[in-house]
């Protein structure tokens, strides 16, 4: 197929619409199912791109969870605890293949940000993933391919119509790409930045330890920014972005907002969010709404006489702030990685509250011994990739 017609644009009032090769081959995407739109598209190549990526670079099944052209969550398939698989209500599914827990850790960091997502899968998509991707709310899923029993349950999600794309893996774009803006037609070469251990390799810190685990986060965590809306910060622990920061002008701002998702990560495994006893027959995504209010500032809302009936079998007490700070006292061994570098020591400052133990970013700010000397304080490793990775 060399064009497929869409139904809009972004918008509605965006007409006509469509997807074709410029040099007028085959394009190198086939719906198995449903009809994607403009944005589905989108979310759908930028996040096939990442998870190709973090595959080839960790030799890991991979999977994304997109909103908006910016990633909500990126993971690679490493085995969910008890506790994970918890809280990423997966636990009645029993075991999952690599693909499938790759999924659960990319669609369970931010359950609020993936509602909705559009997912993308390194690997042929197989039935354990299918039917965690069935159970879910999203708009559609990208893959290499799809087992006959996993496309079959696919095709039964939202009546009928869930969008299903295959992409063709031995595809490769020009190593010129272009936009157009305006009517202006904006050109450059692709990002083909490997990320790899050499490109982790300059440490700036006295602190010069990077163990296997924290290596892959570190490649995770910029992989992920790859393909996230500028200026963007990504937390990562255990295989999983915990919390992104997109789109912000402010590079603080971004720090705060995927600290704070980082942070709701963490508290989600606290005993008091565990211990929660939630009504019969509530819903995973009003659960996740729940639990979303209770840890926040705004928690009476929740737990206002007449509302908390309608969540909770019994009331829970208030996650005082004390509480709250006590329990992210223990996260640890975090790493973090920035598409431009820090121009401040206050990033430092609220990573580490963060539990951020690894850094990565460019470097080349007229600060950067002020930031070291902020990671030096905490005993923080952080390299220097010399790189920068701005996504619009």
């Amino acid at each position: 197929m060399k064009e497929i017609e869409l139904k809009y644009g972004c918008n509605p009032n965006q007409k006509p619409s469509r997807i074709y090769m410029e040099d007028q081959s085959e394009l190198p995407v086939t719906v198995r199912n449903g009809k994607p739109g403009y944005i589905n598209f989108l979310d759908a190549l930028n996040g096939w791109q990442l998870v190709s990526e973090l595959a080839a670079a960790t030799g890991l099944a991979a999977a994304a969870s997109f909103k908006h052209v910016s990633p909500a969550g990126a993971a690679v398939g490493l085995p969910l605890t008890d506790t994970l698989a918890k809280i990423y209500w997966v636990e009645d599914l029993g075991e999952l293949s690599p693909l499938a827990c790759a999924y659960a850790r990319a669609r369970g960091a931010d359950r609020m940000s993936s509602f909705g997502d559009f997912i993308a899968l390194s690997d042929v998509c197989d039935t354990d993933t299918a039917r965690l991707i069935k159970r879910e709310v999203s708009d559609g899923v990208i893959a290499p391919g799809y087992t006959p029993e996993a496309l079959s349950i696919l095709k039964e999600k939202k009546k009928g119509n869930y969008n299903v794309i295959q992409i063709d893996p031995s595809y490769r774009p020009a190593q010129i790409e272009k936009k157009q803006v305006y009517g202006i037609t904006f050109e450059q070469g692709r990002n083909e930045l490997a990320v790899d251990d050499e490109l982790l390799s300059r440490f700036v810190t006295k602190n010069r330890v990077l163990p296997p685990q924290a290596l892959i986060d570190m490649k995770i965590a910029l992989i992920t920014l790859k393909y996230t809306q500028s200026n963007s910060v990504c937390y990562v622990k255990d295989g999983q972005a915990i919390g992104i920061g997109a789109g912000q002008q402010s590079r603080i701002h971004c720090t705060r907002l995927a600290g704070q998702k980082a942070d709701n990560w963490w508290l989600r495994q606290s005993p008091q969010v565990m211990g929660l006893q939630f009504v019969d027959g509530l819903g995973r995504a009003d659960r996740d709404n729940a639990i979303d209010v209770y840890m926040g500032d705004e928690y009476e809302d929740i737990l206002a006489e007449g509302v908390w009936q309608t969540r909770f079998k019994v009331k829970p007490p208030v996650f005082t702030r004390e509480e709250k700070r006590a329990w992210l006292d223990r996260l640890q061994d975090v790493t973090l990685g920035s598409d431009a570098f820090f121009p401040f020591s206050d990033n430092i400052e609220r990573a580490h509250k963060s539990g951020v133990k690894y850094i990565a970013q460019p470097g080349g700010s007229v600060r950067d011994d002020a930031v070291i000397q902020c990671c030096d304080k905490y005993g923080m490793s952080m390299v220097f990739t010399g790189i920068r990775l701005f996504h619009h």
